[in-house]
Formats: C-alpha cells, structure tokens, sequence
C-alpha cells in the first residue's frame, strides 16, 4: 500500500502546530527582560513569515479554485467562512497575496521576515499607485528603495513616503505624476463632497461629511483653535498667569505632555464655531443674511419657561433662546399677550471690537469663579436681557466662556455676583 508524500508546505505547517504543542503549558515567568524582549522581536518575524505563506496559498487556491468546495461566491468570502475571519480581513489578505505576486522582491523580504504584513501591504499598493508606462528599472529603483525606508519606517511613514517615491528614484518623473496626481484627486474630491444632516427626534441633529483635504484640514485648525488652550499646546515651561487681564510668562519646570483634544472637546468647538459665525459676512438668499428667526413670547424672553420658535420649525428652550440673543445673529421676534409681534430685534447685537478689548482689560477673562479661560476664549454677556435694555454696555456686559455662559442661561442654576465681581453658580434645589 503507497501513501503520498505530504507537500513540504503542509509538513511545515505540521510541525509548526507540533513546536507550539510543546510551549503551550510552558510558563514565561523565568524568561529574563533580555530573553522577553527577543522573544517578542522574533515572535514578529515569524508572523510575518507565515503571512508570506499564507499569501503563496491563498494565490494558488485562487488557481485551483478553492472556493468551489461550498459554492462560495469569491476566495476571500470562503477564506472568512472556514477560518472565521472577517470578511473585511479576508478580502484585504487577498488583496496583498496578489500584490506580492506582482511584486516579487516585496514577498522575498516579508519572506525573510524583513518587513511586517503592514509595510508590504503599502509597499504594493504605493508600486501599484505608480504611472502604468513607468520604465521597468525605475519602477526596480522604487522598489529597492521602499524595502530599504522600511528598515526604519513603520507602515504609516512608508505611505507617505510611497506618494513621494518619484522624487527619489527619478525627480524628472516624479514632479509631473504627482502634478497629475494631485490635480486628479482634488477633481474626485470636489466631484464627491456631500453633506449630510438629520435629526433624532432629541434635539439633535447627527451628520456626516466628504470633503478635500485642504478643506478639512482648515476646519480641523479652527477647531483646534477653539478647544484651545488648555489641551491644544500645554506647557508649564511658560505658565500663563492672569494679571489685570494680561498674560506674564513665567519660567516653571517640566513640560506638561500634549494632550489633543478629545470628540467631546471638538465637538463642543464645532457648536462654538457655527454659533460665533456673523451672518453679515455670508452669502444673502432672498435678500437677507443668513439669519434663524426666534419667536417667543415676552414672558420667556424675561425670565419665562415656555419654548421658544424657530422658524425652521423647530423649538429650543427659552434658556437658549436667550442665551443665544447675547450673541448669535438671530432675530428675536417677541410676542404680546394676544400673540402680536411687539418688536422684532435687531440681528446685530454683538460687543463692538473696542467694547469687548475694554471687557478684557476689565475683567481678564471668564468671571465665572475659578475659571481661567482667558478673553479671546469668552463670549459677551448682557446682564440685561435685550428686552429690558436695547443697548450693549461695558458696565452691563461680562465675559464668560462659552460653558458658563450656557450655565448662567440654565434655569437649573442660580447666580450671585461677589464684590470682585466674580460668578458664582448653584444649583436650584
């Protein structure tokens, strides 16, 4: 009776699972930090060496056909079904086993345990992102030169660096493709901006967006600036101390690592940047700024409870509604017993430029007690609602910033000014 040899990748494989067998009981307390640390750098190279093999075998099952075993409709869906991985998973270990066929020098490094699965996955793509006429020793240049950078580049180093490859290997070439390249892809991504807006039913609205990068780029940076400055760049190397309204540097000791802002911070900035935005310098349709019309009656502009109107139909609460005449372009159209407009404010009732420098000069940021927000982080708050006195006054204004101003409009909340006119808040019992 014959029996037929195993193929050496299958008896391979074989006494891999027989090796591990043999360590799987075997604790790694005794292993020294040196031993560890080796450990752990080889444990990667093997990784990566079988992520070679498997991408030979995945590139020869798609020649055999594999996937008609159970009628699956492409290899990478039967790949996730019989080893349980994600199809997202699946189909990008495919994507790199036909990469590494095209490109064999990529294999033979990840094969040597050269690189990681993450560096030749970008490594192909970059090659394969290179002009299809590109002469065959520049594209052998481009190569050799993205498995050297990934001796000391990780994978997300290596993508930029893989846009760049041209400059490298062939600066007359590269200056023009990537002309071409960018030119094509600022046109995709003016072609697939969109813009999309919902609300919950909660009083949310949710949305997403597509927009160029040089466009979100700009609206990251204004966000950053209002989350700014306590965890935007944070150091105690100059510690900001608030004198009079000014800042003195003063030398401290150790820098405070930087913290980037969290999606909370950033989407507090987003409401911030949309509420601070002046109608007067945006487009006009049907011959008015961009303005939101709030209707409420006299009673909730004073110190009432009752909802107020917008006039997209939809409703805020009369805390907001007033919280917002201090300072956002809307028109308060306020209305007497018999629901008859008794005035329709004016949309331009902002601090001037001189009026909010003298508030800044007096008060050296936000007033709310033991807050430091300095005075380009506040907001302008009347102290008389616009009802009770149609004028903006230095001595009837006060910074704050834009979380105690949402506070000081709270009904939760009561407030008492002290003699250094500083804000403190309790909560209503």
């Amino acid at each position: 009776m014959s029996t037929t040899a195993a193929h050496p990748i299958g008896s391979a494989v074989a006494r891999a699972h027989a090796m591990l067998d043999e360590v799987a009981e075997v604790s790694a307390w005794s292993m020294s930090q040196a031993e560890t640390a080796q450990a752990l750098v080889e444990v990667a190279r093997l990784e990566a060496r079988w992520g070679e093999v498997r991408s030979r075998l995945l590139e020869h099952a798609e020649t055999v056909g594999v996937q008609e075993r159970n009628a699956s409709p492409s290899l990478a869906v039967w790949h996730s079904n019989v080893t349980r991985t994600t199809k997202r998973e699946s189909f990008r270990q495919v994507r790199l086993a036909e990469g590494l066929a095209r490109h064999v020098p990529v294999r033979e490094a990840l094969g040597r345990g050269d690189l990681v699965g993450e560096q030749a996955s970008v490594i192909c793509t970059s090659l394969d992102a290179l002009p299809d006429d590109l002469a065959p020793a520049v594209l052998e240049q481009a190569t050799t030169a993205l498995l050297e950078f990934a001796q000391v580049h990780d994978a997300k180093a290596l993508r930029v660096l893989g846009r760049r490859i041209l400059d490298v290997v062939a600066p007359e070439v590269g200056e023009a493709w990537e002309a071409e390249l960018l030119d094509r892809e600022e046109r995709e991504a003016e072609k697939s901006s969109v813009f999309r807006m919902r609300e919950d039913g909660h009083g949310r609205i949710r949305g997403s967006f597509t927009v160029p990068l040089l466009v979100g780029q700009v609206l990251e940076r204004a966000l950053l600036a209002f989350a700014a400055p306590k965890h935007q760049v944070a150091t105690r190397a100059t510690r900001a101390t608030r004198v009079t309204g000014d800042y003195q540097d003063e030398p401290d000791e150790a820098p405070v690592p930087v913290r980037r802002p969290t999606a909370q911070r950033l989407g507090a900035a987003f409401v911030e940047l949309v509420e601070r935005l002046d109608p007067a310098a945006l487009p006009r349709a049907g011959g008015v700024n961009p303005t939101v019309v709030v209707t409420m009656t006299l009673e909730s502009l004073q110190d009432g409870l009752a909802a107020a109107t917008l006039d997209t139909g939809g409703r805020v609460s009369a805390a907001t509604a007033r919280r917002l005449a201090c300072e956002a372009g809307i028109v308060p159209v306020v209305l007497g017993g018999r629901s008859e407009p008794l005035d329709v404010g004016r949309s331009q009732r902002l601090f001037t430029v001189p009026q909010r420098l003298a508030l800044g000069v007096r008060d050296g940021g936000c007033t709310a007690k033991g807050c430091d927000a300095p005075p380009a982080m506040c907001h302008a708050h009347h102290e008389d609602f616009w009802c009770r006195d149609g004028h903006t006054k230095v001595e009837r204004g006060r910074l704050l910033c834009p979380y105690h101003h949402r506070r000081i409009h709270d009904p939760e909340y009561e407030t008492e000014v002290g003699g250094d006119n500083q804000v403190t808040f309790h909560r209503r019992t």
